[in-house]
Parts: C-alpha cells; structure tokens; sequence
C-alpha cells in the first residue's frame, strides 16, 4: 500500500511512525514536503476532537528541516471547551546527535456544529475543471511527494490566481481510513507552488507556515487550489489561495514565503 507513513507503534504517549519516499520535497529529497506533515498532524488531531465538534483552522509552523525518517506524534487539548476549543499536535525527529527535536507544530480551533444550512453563503462560486496543461507544471522532474499527487494545470488563466486541480495517489498511514480534510491537508501546502511568482530555477521560495480556514468541511478526493504569492522587496513573500472541491467553495489558506536567490 503507497502512503506517505508507515505506523511502528508507540513510545509513551506519542505514536511512533517511517516517512516513506512519497514525503519527500521537490526542493530537496532530503526533507519532507509540507503536506504529509501537515496531514498527519491533522490526523492526530481530528483523533481528539470531541464528538459534536469539527475543526475550522489549521496552522502549521514549520520549525525546523523536517528529515525523511522516522518521527514521533503527539496531539494536546490546549483550551477545552464545549463550544470552542483549542488543540494541537506536534512532530518531532532526531538531531544529528540523536537527540530529539520538535521539527513542526500544528494548532486547532474546534467548534461545535449546529444547523445553518439556511444561512449558508460563499464567497466564490464553484470552479469547474477544464483541460489540463502539464506544460504549465514547473516540478515534473521532481520526484518524492510530486509522484504522490495528480496533477492538472487548468489551461485558462484567472485574474484571481493560478488553478491547479490535485487528486492524492496514495494514502496517509498504511490502509488507515482518511478523512476528507485529511485527504485536504494532502494536498492544500502546495499552494505556494501553484500560485508561484517567480521561476524556480532562479529563486527558492519556501513557505514556514500553512494556515487554512474551512468554513465547511471538504467532500471527496479532488480539490481545486487558486493561488497567487505576492514578493516582497526585501526576500519575505505570502502565497494565499482559495480552496475548492467539487461542490464549491471549502474555505481560504495563507503561507509565509522565505525567498532567495540561488546561487
């Protein structure tokens, strides 16, 4: 079974799991790409939810080079609350002297459901797929987590951003059942590669952080990211998108850009 971690077990009260080849990242196969990350904390997280509560943002900071290894994942309750409650989980990975280090943190809001149905609004209405360029894809020599996602360029602009339409290939952990925003956080860290502003052969621009906004919960397994960075004059940028799924309008993300000349 293709996923992106294998589960070995526990140590103490974190979850002990192997970052597959799938993780890897399209700057360097060295470190994890930001999604499966971002996904597998996610996870740990929806696991404490409290029944009658659904999250509605996720931020993840990336703390540090994320290593393709074994890693260890552990998820608190922060603020309880049986309306709003905060909650997060963390990563963690040896150092070079094996000692172990916090690597990437992803924080909760939780909120209880109640029926709006008859006051729902979107923002934008829903982006059908159309045909595919995979001339317009900067990354297809890649390898790692680009191989773990289908990807389709949409051929026609938009004034408000790049689209890009992404199906994920493989699963999360093992055989294990995956949610929909799950399956979301799969894919939603691409979005500073979709929106990019600039030519990755000339320049590096990583994203330190994700944070996404659902105002619904995703439906299946094929999203929509319309994304657009802004760069900054002095090496700082942010990427933000709307994210779709085949029903519509699922909610908005945002990242912080780290960029650089290569050399």
């Amino acid at each position: 079974m293709n996923c992106y971690y294998r589960r070995l077990g526990s140590d103490g009260p974190a979850a002990v799991f192997e970052s597959t080849d799938y993780t890897r990242s399209n700057w360097t196969p060295e470190i994890q790409h930001g999604s499966p990350p971002l996904a597998l904390l996610t996870k740990a997280i929806e696991d404490i939810v409290t029944p009658g509560m659904r999250i509605g943002r996720l931020t993840m900071d990336i703390l540090g080079a994320i290593p393709v290894t074994e890693v260890r994942v552990q998820a608190h309750v922060d603020r309880p609350g049986n309306r709003i409650a905060l909650l997060s989980a963390e990563m963690a990975a040896a150092r070079p002297d094996g000692m172990p280090r916090v690597v990437a943190r992803v924080s909760a809001w939780a909120l209880a459901v109640s029926d709006t149905a008859d006051a729902t609004t979107d923002r934008h209405p829903p982006i059908v797929e159309g045909t595919a360029d995979p001339d317009l894809f900067p990354w297809k020599d890649a390898e790692g987590y680009v191989d773990s996602v289908q990807w389709r360029p949409q051929s026609e602009g938009s004034l408000g951003g790049t689209v890009y339409w992404l199906t994920p290939l493989v699963r999360l952990v093992d055989d294990e059942p995956t949610t929909p925003l799950q399956r979301l956080a799969m894919v939603v860290d691409s979005a500073n590669g979709v929106g990019a502003a600039l030519d990755p052969r000339e320049f590096v621009f990583m994203n330190t952080d994700t944070t996404v906004h659902v105002h619904r919960l995703p439906v299946g397994d094929d999203f929509a990211l319309r994304a657009r960075a802004s760069i900054g004059p002095d090496g700082v940028g942010v990427t933000t998108a709307e994210i779709f799924d085949r029903d519509g309008f699922v909610g908005t993300s945002a990242q912080t850009l780290l960029v650089q000349r290569r050399g």
